[in-house]
Order: C-alpha cells, then sequence, then structure tokens
C-alpha cells in the first residue's frame, strides 16, 4: 500500500478557511437545534483532522485565544505550510502534527481530551478502513458533551453523477502521467463525450454543474474531488450508524438555517417524516425528499436536549453583526409567506451596529426563535453573521498578527483568501485587494487617516509582484490586469465600506 493510502498527495489542496468548523459556529448550530453547546466563555480543546495547509485551524487559534488548538494533515508540504503561518503569527494555542489517522486512533500521539473535533472534505474521500480509524480517534479522545463537524457527499443526491467520477478516477488511473496533466486529459474527455452526443450526457442539471465545475475549478479541488480511490458518497444512516461507535449523537446541520427544516419542506413532506419514529431513516429520508448531495452534520457525544426556556436563555447570549455592505437598491415587493422584508429590517439595524438578538426581536415585537431564524438566513446568505456576547472581551492581538502575516504573504501570492474576525471567532473571506488594503493599513500609523489615492497607489505597487509570477497571456494575468484598471474604485470601496467592518470586528 502506498504511503499516501489512495489519497491524493502529490497535487495541494488549495488553503481554504470553513466558518462552519468554528467552535462559536458549531456551538450556535447546537442552541438553534435545541442541544446543549459547549459554553464558549470557557478554556477548551480543539483537534482538526485533515487541515490541509491549516488555514482554518489558524485562523480559528488566532480568534479563539482561550483555546488549545491542534491541526494534524499527514500531507508534509501542508505541515510545512500551517506550521509557517502559525510561526510567523506567533500562535502559542496551536500545534501543528504531522500523522496518519491510524497513528492518532491507536493513542500514539499525546493529546487531552478534545472538546471539539472537525474535519472538512475528509470522510466519505477515505477508505473504510481510514473512517474506521476517525471513528476510533474520536472515541478515543472526545469528551462528553463534545461536538464532532463531519461533512460528505452524500446519497441520494449524488447518485446520477457517480458515473463521471468512475470515468475520470479510471481514465486516470490508465494514464499514470503528471497529476495536472491527468486532469486536462479527463476535462477534455468529457467534454468530447458530451460533444458526441454521449446518451449519459444528457442535460441533466445536476450533471450540468458537475460539468462547469470540472472546466472552471483549480486542479488541487477536483483532484481530491475525484481521483481519490476511496472516495465513495455516503447515506446519512450508515454514517449515523458508524459514529454511534463513538458515543455520537446527531444534532443538526451545520448550515444554520436548516435549524428551521420545515421551511424546506412541505406540508405532506412533513407529514411523511413525522410518521418515522427511527431518526437515522427520518433524516435519511429527508434526504430523499430533497435530493441532499452534501451534507454539513453536527454531533454531539452524549446529547443533552433543551426546553424551551433555556434554549432562549442561550438564544439571548447571541447577536448578529453586519459582515457585508447592506445593498443600496430598494427592495422589492415581498410575496406572502416571503421573510426579505423582516431581513431588510434587521440588516438596516445592523447598519447602526451589533445587535443581540433580544434588541431584534423587541422592536418587531417577535419570538427569540423567529429572530434567530432570520438571523441565520443572513448568516448563511453572507449578509450577517452570528456571534456569542461577550466575543468583545477577547484578545484581539493573535488575530490581528495572523492577519497581518497572511496579508504580508499576499504580496506575492494568493493562497490565503480569508482574514482572522476575533468578534466572530473566526474569519471573514477576503479578495486579494481587500488584503493588500489590509497591509497597507496595517504597516500605517493606527491614527492615522487612510487616504484612498496613496492606498490604491501602495496596492499598484504590491501588485507587481503578482504580475511577475503569472503566464503571458493566462486568465490569472488578464484578472490581475483587470484588478489594477480598476484599482482606484476598488480601494476607496473598500476603505469606505469594508474598513468599518474590520473596525467592528476588531481585524484591524
Amino acid at each position: 500500500m502506498d504511503w499516501n493510502d489512495g489519497y491524493v498527495a502529490d497535487l495541494d489542496y488549495p488553503a481554504a478557511f470553513f466558518a462552519e468548523q468554528s467552535p462559536s459556529h458549531l456551538s450556535i448550530a447546537c442552541i438553534l437545534n435545541g442541544v446543549e453547546p459547549v459554553p464558549p466563555d470557557r478554556t477548551f480543546t480543539y483537534f482538526e483532522l485533515g487541515a490541509g495547509m491549516g488555514l482554518t485551524s489558524n485562523i480559528l487559534a488566532a480568534s479563539h485565544p482561550q483555546g488549545r488548538f491542534y491541526s494534524n494533515d499527514f500531507n508534509p508540504a501542508h505541515v510545512a505550510a500551517a506550521r509557517q503561518l502559525a510561526d510567523e503569527a506567533q500562535l502559542e494555542n496551536m500545534t501543528v502534527l504531522e500523522s496518519s489517522f491510524a497513528e492518532l486512533a491507536s493513542g500514539k500521539v499525546d493529546l487531552p481530551p478534545l472538546d471539539y473535533i472537525t474535519m472538512y472534505g475528509i470522510y466519505s474521500w477515505i477508505t473504510p478502513a481510514n473512517r474506521q480509524c476517525v471513528v476510533d480517534f474520536i472515541g478515543r479522545y472526545l469528551k462528553p458533551g463534545g461536538i464532532v463537524y463531519v461533512n460528505y457527499n452524500a446519497l441520494p443526491g449524488w447518485t446520477r453523477n457517480l458515473p463521471l467520477q468512475r470515468l475520470l478516477l479510471e481514465h486516470a488511473n490508465c494514464n499514470p502521467v503528471p497529476r495536472i496533466a491527468q486532469l486536462e486529459q479527463a476535462r477534455d474527455l468529457a467534454r468530447k463525450l458530451a460533444e458526441a452526443g454521449a446518451a449519459y450526457f444528457d442535460g441533466s442539471k445536476q450533471l450540468g454543474y458537475r460539468m462547469a465545475s470540472l472546466a472552471r475549478d483549480k486542479a488541487g479541488y477536483l483532484a481530491h474531488e475525484y481521483l481519490n480511490s476511496g472516495w465513495e458518497p455516503l447515506y446519512h444512516a450508515d454514517v449515523a450508524g458508524e459514529l454511534a461507535a463513538a458515543g455520537l449523537d446527531f444534532v443538526g446541520s451545520a448550515d444554520l438555517p436548516l435549524a428551521f427544516m420545515d421551511d424546506y419542506l412541505t406540508a405532506p413532506q412533513q407529514a411523511l417524516l413525522a410518521g418515522i419514529a427511527d431518526p437515522r431513516w427520518r433524516e435519511t429520508m429527508r434526504d430523499y425528499l430533497l435530493n441532499t448531495s452534501f451534507r454539513e452534520d453536527v454531533y454531539v457525544r452524549g446529547a443533552r436536549r433543551m426546553g424551551e426556556e433555556r434554549r432562549a436563555g442561550w438564544l439571548a447570549r447571541l447577536g448578529l453583526v453586519q459582515t457585508s455592505v447592506a445593498e443600496t437598491a430598494p427592495a422589492p415587493a415581498a410575496a406572502p409567506g416571503d421573510d426579505s422584508v423582516a431581513q431588510r429590517a434587521i440588516v438596516d439595524a445592523l447598519a447602526a451596529g451589533p445587535k443581540s438578538l433580544p434588541e431584534l426581536a423587541g422592536p418587531r415585537c417577535e419570538s427569540l426563535q423567529a429572530t434567530a431564524r432570520l438571523a441565520a438566513r443572513l448568516a448563511a446568505a453572507g449578509k450577517a453573521a452570528m456571534y456569542f456576547l461577550g466575543s468583545e472581551t477577547v484578545d484581539p492581538a493573535p488575530a490581528m498578527r495572523l492577519n497581518r502575516a497572511i496579508a504580508a504573504q499576499s504580496t506575492f501570492g494568493d493562497h490565503y483568501q480569508a482574514l482572522a474576525a476575533p468578534r466572530l471567532g473566526g474569519g471573514l473571506h477576503s479578495g486579494l485587494a481587500q488584503r493588500l488594503v489590509y497591509q497597507c493599513l496595517a504597516q500605517a500609523p493606527a491614527d492615522a487617516q487612510p487616504d484612498a489615492h496613496d492606498v490604491s497607489r501602495q496596492v499598484a505597487c504590491l501588485l507587481q509582484g503578482h504580475f511577475a509570477s503569472c503566464i503571458p497571456g493566462s486568465p490569472a494575468e488578464a484578472a490581475l490586469h483587470e484588478l489594477r484598471e480598476g484599482l482606484p474604485r476598488t480601494v476607496a470601496a473598500i476603505l469606505a465600506l469594508r474598513l468599518p467592518i474590520w473596525r467592528t470586528l476588531y481585524m484591524l
């Protein structure tokens, strides 16, 4: 058996930040689903399995200085990148490990009991033997009441696309050329089959989405999505059964609006589910109703269900803060049952600053539950973020150090497309122009008033390093030219609209 156990290891997975893995986000998901969370205001331990280049773990460690974080990957290049970023930010609460799932499961690594274990893009991409190692690791280290986040490609939604993955994998196995060449050949093969009128390519919406992804997305993502020999979409009932061996109870989705599942089901569908007693099969039947192709599941070791009064107490400890610029166009007239007017009212209220859920509920005479539903929708849309009240007291210094390190790396690369936001206990996706503006502002005196013309000139100079590394005539070079041409307008917008959000979230 190869050292990588059939997993793609010769092409780095793109660095990315996933807010769903945040301890704060997962505890909020528990509250919305009526389950006791891990209290956010105490010290805790956190472990990310298969952390890649460690961007998520580093951002979370910087945003939660009260936590002890462990980031693990078996790819030496990923581990080196994660350690470098942690060292540059001087994150004393971050430990980066290089271990296999089997080594972790057998207890060969000295670890404390863990409050959180998360994994992104792991469970349905590895072999069954490695999935068992993941379950054994959770059973060995997760505390009672601890939270697990696991996502996976799901059935039945992936059924239509299974032959496409098999086509790409078998083509790669039959053509032992460098991975990039395998992907280019696979793209070409799929395109030629479609153009030749292959009956499989029948114009279905789901298959069309996958074909568009194959043509558009980065090679690192595509290789890990399609070319792992252990890749296998899974049913919820099977995953829940496997994780039950570690004492885990299913709580709900990390996609916060799905805590209010009735919004997504018709009355007959709700009645059908109400007649299914077994919780695993009820959730699996919901996947049939929605044709779910990707799940983001939250589990707790020994879930404790809360009564309405207890849940209301937790909801009262949550706030909502603006994370993107409010739309300036007038909202369209609302259709019956549409909550866009109520959402817009909340967005308008947040323009004056963060608000607690009780503050937002009060003027509208809404229950906390109804307000949380609207807040979850706004968070999923990227317009706002839910957070725990009291996060204002978190030391922002580690997050600012990490942001400076990320911004400095952005002067010559575009790997880390996010910045830490300590008020959220997480981070914000941030484009190249935003990070370069951040770099300029971070180097200026704290009391200096930024001048848009001066910052634009500085950012233009920083972009030269990106042009130097681009292939002439490539799409990347064309995108840089477009960015440079609109730079004065872009920088002015960032200073006017994004900078206040950074300051509200204690990012700068």
